[in-house]
């Protein structure tokens, strides 16, 4: 285990300070905890949009590459997951999915990505700060978005702005304001009905956000115990480490592709759901 320098601490630290210093993310205040909308994450925003680059790069060059012939393995694997998205999108949305399919497809390939993160070693970044001398730069630093809260809400959000975006393109906007206040229980409940509509729109987004947070900072959390094994300086415990870090990891990956898939299976649903009255 990496000997990291917590809050000017010149010691080894403890195994709270440890876990505490790995989920403190690089932010514009001192103040840090796994949940906090009051402050910006600057690693979670770095990480987010270069995810994003990366997700753009590999499907531009899928779509450059793509020949009419017998496809290579990059070019087939790029059209199974193309054909998945797009018959899932088939199946839930019935409309016009011209844009929904691809925003599905980017939702799916972003937050994989993203949460692939999570398979690169706790102690890398840290240590490759002390490397290079800037780690008074970089007191925290948290590789994994979607492990923190605020971005996870940050992109439910965007599918809570699809979700209205779409409600009022199909329904019209007298239309879904019409459905706001007279569903489900009739215009003459308009006041819980449009009470009941509005819990309905902030569950959808919060839930979305909490999901995928819950699972991927669980499993960053793991990660980080069964680092811990290493510093028992004992054979067990480096034993320990490698099997049960090599256990989770292999678990995990089914973890990351499966919660990037629900995602996608939701923005789908709720966006199916936007084309829909009650």
């Amino acid at each position: 285990m990496a000997t990291t320098t917590v809050e000017g601490a010149h010691h080894a630290p403890t195994a709270s300070e440890y876990i505490r210093h790995h989920l403190g993310h690089l932010s514009n205040t001192h103040q840090q905890g796994p949940v906090d909308f009051s402050v910006l994450h600057y690693d979670t925003i770095f990480w987010s949009i270069a995810m994003g680059v990366i997700g753009c790069l590999i499907m531009w060059m899928a779509a450059r590459k793509a020949t009419s012939g017998v496809p290579g393995r990059f070019q087939a694997a790029v059209e199974m997951l193309v054909e998945m998205v797009e018959n899932q999108s088939k199946t839930i949305v019935h409309g016009d999915r011209s844009f929904i399919a691809p925003a599905a497809l980017t939702v799916f390939v972003w937050v994989a990505l993203m949460n692939s993160l999570d398979f690169l070693p706790v102690d890398i970044f840290s240590e490759a700060f002390k490397w290079f001398g800037v780690e008074h730069l970089f007191p925290y630093h948290r590789v994994v978005p979607t492990a923190d809260l605020n971005g996870t809400i940050g992109i439910s959000l965007g599918v809570l702005i699809l979700m209205l975006y779409y409600g009022i393109k199909i329904k019209g906007l007298g239309g879904w304001l019409h459905e706001l206040f007279a569903a489900p229980f009739g215009i003459y409940m308009a006041p819980f009905n449009l009470l009941l509509n509005i819990i309905e729109y902030a569950a959808k987004m919060v839930s979305l956000g909490m999901r995928l947070f819950g699972n991927m900072f669980a499993g960053e959390l793991l990660f980080l115990l069964i680092a811990l094994l290493g510093s028992t300086a004992t054979v067990f415990g480096f034993a320990g480490q490698v099997i049960a870090g090599s256990i989770w990891a292999i678990f995990h990956i089914l973890i990351v592709f499966l919660q990037a898939f629900i995602f996608m299976m939701l923005t789908l649903v709720y966006l199916g759901q936007a084309h829909e009255g009650h």
